[in-house]
């Protein structure tokens, strides 16, 4: 069982160096089976963050978790969160304020996900992206092993509530792919969520029709002892671990998506 009250060691998990397009990364992978790969929110890989990894590893699948900003393991906190926004609001990589336009990372990101369904085999992979990196699974699907994408609160880009963080190109393609093989993308918020907002979803909706599946939880299935008190983190921070909360459910949805469609 993860503890959610101090830095998690994450010694559960090899530690990879993976090269792509000529850029190492640190890859934290675990378990057997079809792969995906789980990109962390802000402020990085924090236990909460590394609890889901563990569910979607022992739910029978290989998780490739990157290291992609924060200090692995580290529990969140308002001033670690700021520091590490800032640093990666300033990135090359990311694009944080840019609506219409995909971040640099998600090539890299699209490379590992090719890699995975290499190595672990099976019909594809599953990519499931959060807060900073939640519309990164979408522009993923423009590689052919992913078949599975989830965005869970997708903050980007950060002050344009109704913009899209993926180029109009890409989204077309996207768009053309799921048409093609029958896909959907599942995408999940908290009602009241100020980083994420219902124009962001209708966005989308209308992008993509019904291959956006939406999912909006009540505010009041947001865990209220989280340090975050804005409702946002819907599989990690603002989860409660109990039967039949909203958030449980969700989870438990988003593994069996990845079941349904990789298994």
């Amino acid at each position: 069982m993860t503890n959610l009250t101090k830095t998690d060691p994450l010694d559960d998990f090899a530690r990879k160096p993976v090269t792509l397009l000529g850029q190492e990364r640190l890859v934290y992978v675990a378990g057997s089976g079809p792969g995906v790969v789980v990109m962390t929110e802000m402020p990085g890989i924090s236990p909460h963050v590394a609890r889901f990894a563990r569910w979607v590893r022992d739910a029978g699948f290989t998780v490739y978790m990157p290291h992609l900003f924060g200090r692995d393991g580290a529990l969140p906190s308002l001033g670690y969160s700021l520091g590490t926004m800032a640093r990666a609001c300033i990135s090359k990589e990311f694009h944080a304020f840019a609506a219409n336009k995909s971040s640099p990372i998600t090539q890299w990101l699209r490379a590992l996900a090719a890699q995975a369904h290499q190595e672990c085999g099976g019909k594809g992979v599953g990519a499931i992206g959060m807060c900073f990196t939640g519309n990164f699974a979408l522009s993923m699907m423009l590689e052919p092993a992913v078949l599975a994408p989830v965005l869970a609160q997708p903050s980007l880009p950060l002050g344009k509530a109704g913009g899209m963080h993926i180029a109009p190109d890409e989204l077309a393609a996207v768009k053309a792919r799921m048409e093609a093989e029958d896909l959907t993308v599942r995408a999940y918020r908290f009602e009241g969520d100020s980083f994420c907002k219902a124009q962001r979803f209708a966005a989308y909706a209308e992008a993509l029709g019904d291959r956006f599946e939406a999912r909006v939880l009540p505010d009041s299935a947001a865990n209220p002892d989280a340090i975050m008190k804005n409702p946002h983190s819907v599989v990690t921070l603002h989860l409660i671990d109990e039967a039949d909360q909203p958030t449980v459910l969700a989870r438990d949805e988003i593994i069996d998506f990845f079941r349904m469609r990789l298994s």
